[in-house]
């Protein structure tokens, strides 16, 4: 496997220009602070191939579905992240001449991420004619200003002649997505001014027929420079500031571009929101660079005090964990209950930008270990806050309760695909099933005994309505829907969903219980209700064959030509990019854990026999061509003790990126799969559980590794986990001491570390 990354443990680096794999190096080195991101695209024009992407998070567009003929049901518009209005714009020219480094002679290239103080650096020398010219660019988007970006230049003539240099500087409301139908813009000009040394541009989404919201974002930037300011042109949408300067042999120059950006989301009115732009611009104008980086790298040092894995003897392990976390915390660290963890993140166009249920499977039980508390329970409350657009997608389909969105921007369904958007109705049951999780975690129940108490009701009487009975085997079904496997699609009593919502009904029962008794006429669910839904949990039908002693995926799975993955030529991997969709379909192949997916939510509850059996029939079918697969194999294999497999999954999610793993890296990273590398050391080498309000834990060191250490955040208490060929060590770095179980044993945890 070709690397385009160099391997270090803290940093994402290289010294090639690799135009060939362009997107790619600007996925991976894509930054941002939860309130807005970007791709690592470069800030000058640049010839070659290059997708720009500025995002900012909750700033979207409604774009009309397009489908060859329309059925009731479907949703009236696919939500789309779309590009911002384009503030770090800058191009550098000499001698009039702009540079480009797609055809320019260049060297002394490097490309740096650095992932500790999440600043991304690069530096070259590109040479025009006799000039020769070297740039340094350091650029962030503050973790302790959210509004804030900014962009640093060094300049220095390394030639033995001078010239003139030249920077000109925009924010440029003329961008596009790339996935645009026909250059479809998306921003409408309201108002921009300009002087020599600063400018503003305020835009306004277009108009749509959705009756969504449209969006007003503000962009003001200062700058800040030893160069000579010069009059420029007005542009129809942009505004511009242009500097220069002669620049003799071993001379050196800075340019500084610090821009704010507000957006309507914070903001009633258009004035209020310029009034807030001028104000920021202006505090920040007048602070040192030094002190605007170091209050940024200070927040980035307190969540890796937290959060941080460290891993001895497996330098590329290391790299891939760090990464993961650098940037799903560039993504979400919960500041916002508005927001949730887009696939994408602020990586690029694909899924839209949208939240999907990967945040209730995946992220939440990441979370939960590496934040503090009201992280995940912001994630919570944004589905609770979008339990009206829940109704309205039950009600789509004719069906009652709440049906939260497989896709979604504001609680409303908003993909176009049906076997994904109207039968992947599994993460009805994934949402309930997080808020399970963080009650389970937490111990704490106040969410659950009331927002979540309105939710579980609403979902469960969804999966009532859903559901029908089977007078011929006087059991309840749920046909033509798609597991978490979106290889077989419209497939009827797909386990996975069928014990979900089994699950999911009973559970509701036990907290209905527990409620109080305000909280219970609110909810108002009667007698026959709960009579129905315990018929239902009594006669769920749950697909199964004892002869293999495993839970079968959906009815008709066990009579596909079941021929393992192994026995497939490699030129045919992945089958996504080389069969039709209907030969996927017929085949056996397995995108992701489906089984497997509900066998890791509910681990306690399955024997190890009944594990065994399922993992080794599943796990030789699955391809693996979902970014979410490889964390589930990775625990499921530690947990049965198959070590190899354990580490082999383990890598794989850990550096599905970084490696490219499944040849779509240049789309944007796969951000919500990045808790999986976490997981699987936590969970899986780690054993990592809550039992009985208790947490447990039953470590191996994999062979390939010398040690491994991380931290949680455990009912209040951070504990470190060390372990190494001597063993484990647990240490309880604050809060109150407790007990917990280390390998069957119990344990006090207090002041003193525990060996094991």
């Amino acid at each position: 496997m070709q690397r385009i990354f160099e391997i270090d443990p803290w940093e994402v680096v290289t010294h090639k220009l690799d135009k060939e794999n362009k997107r790619v190096q600007e996925s991976m080195t894509s930054i941002g602070n939860g309130y807005m991101g970007m791709r690592g695209f470069f800030e000058e024009s640049y010839s070659g191939d290059t997708l720009q992407g500025l995002y900012i998070g909750g700033v979207w567009f409604p774009d009309k579905t397009r489908v060859g003929w329309w059925k009731n049901g479907y949703p009236k518009y696919f939500g789309k992240a779309i590009n911002a209005v384009n503030f770090i714009k800058t191009n550098v020219l000499i001698n009039s001449e702009p540079i480009d480094l797609a055809s320019d002679s260049i060297s002394g290239f490097k490309l740096q991420l650095d992932m500790r103080r999440s600043i991304l650096s690069r530096e070259f020398i590109v040479e025009k004619g006799d000039a020769k010219l070297k740039v340094s660019i350091n650029r962030f988007v503050s973790a302790a200003q959210k509004e804030l970006f900014v962009d640093a230049y060094q300049f220095e003539n390394e030639g033995s002649t001078p010239f003139k240099l030249t920077v000109n500087t925009q924010i440029d409301a003329d961008v596009q997505n790339e996935d645009a139908n026909y250059g479809e813009r998306f921003w409408k000009v309201l108002d921009k001014s300009q002087s020599n040394t600063k400018g503003h541009v305020v835009a306004i989404t277009k108009e749509n027929q959705f009756g969504t919201p449209r969006f007003i974002v503000g962009n003001e930037m200062v700058n800040k420079t030893d160069l000579t300011a010069e009059k420029t042109d007005e542009l129809e949408l942009a505004v511009q500031n242009q500097f220069s300067k002669e620049l003799v042999p071993s001379d050196t120059a800075y340019f500084e571009k610090r821009v704010v950006v507000i957006t309507s989301r914070d903001y009633d009115d258009q004035a209020s929101l310029i009034k807030a732009m001028h104000e920021l611009a202006a505090k920040i104008a007048d602070e040192k660079l030094a002190d605007l980086q170091a209050a940024h790298t200070h927040v980035w040092a307190q969540r890796w005090k937290k959060s941080d894995v460290e891993i001895d003897g497996d330098a590329a392990a290391q790299q891939g964990i760090r990464f993961n976390l650098y940037q799903l915390f560039s993504t979400y660290y919960g500041e916002d209950d508005r927001l949730n963890i887009g696939p994408k993140g602020f990586t690029g166009e694909k899924y839209g930008g949208a939240t999907y249920w990967d945040t209730e499977a995946f992220a939440v039980p990441m979370y939960l270990g590496v934040t503090d508390s009201t992280v995940t329970r912001n994630l919570l409350m944004y589905r609770y806050k979008q339990l009206d657009g829940a109704y309205v997608n039950a009600k789509e389909q004719g069906l009652k309760g709440a049906l939260y969105p497989m896709v979604t921007f504001n609680g409303i369904e908003c993909h176009n695909e049906w076997e994904i958007t109207f039968e992947e109705i599994h993460r009805n049951g994934d949402i309930a099933f997080a808020i399970y999780n963080y009650t389970r975690y937490t111990g704490d129940k106040s969410y659950v005994l009331n927002e979540g108490s309105k939710v579980l009701t609403e979902i469960s009487r969804f999966w009532a309505d859903r559901v029908h009975y089977s007078q011929r085997k006087d059991q309840y079904m749920i046909h033509g829907v798609t597991g978490p496997d979106e290889y077989q699609n419209n497939i009827n009593n797909n386990w996975y969903t069928n014990y979900l919502a089994q699950w999911t009904l009973k559970y509701t029962l036990e907290i209905l219980d527990e409620v109080s008794s305000e909280q219970a006429v609110q909810l108002n669910v009667s007698n026959e209700e709960k009579k129905q839904w315990k018929e239902i949990i009594n006669k769920m039908y749950l697909p199964e064959d004892k002869k293999l002693g495993i839970f079968v995926q959906d009815d008709g799975f066990l009579d596909k030509d079941l021929k393992l993955v192994s026995e497939l030529p490699a030129d045919q991997l992945p089958i996504n990019q080389h069969w039709s969709w209907d030969k996927i379909l017929r085949s056996p192949y397995i995108k992701q854990g489906d089984v497997l997916q509900g066998i890791w939510d509910f681990i306690d509850e399955f024997t190890p026999e009944q594990k065994k059996a399922n993992f080794d029939f599943y796990e030789p079918l699955t391809v693996h061509e979902s970014s979410l697969s490889a964390s589930i194999h990775s625990i499921l294999a530690a947990d049965l003790h198959y070590e190899d497999k354990a580490v082999e999954m383990y890598e794989r999610t850990s550096r599905l990126d970084l490696d490219n793993y499944n040849n779509d890296t240049a789309d944007g990273l796969h951000i919500t799969s990045m808790t999986g590398s976490w997981l699987a050391i936590v969970q899986g080498f780690a054993g990592m559980r809550v039992r009985n309000n208790q947490l447990h834990f039953d470590p191996f060191l994999p062979k390939k590794w010398e040690g491994y250490r991380f931290r949680i955040n455990f009912r209040g208490r951070i504990i470190q986990v060390a372990v190494d060929h001597v063993g484990t060590r647990i240490t309880l770095v604050s809060g109150e001491p407790l007990t917990i179980d280390v390998k069957g044993q119990n344990v006090q945890l207090d002041s003193e570390t525990v060996t094991a």
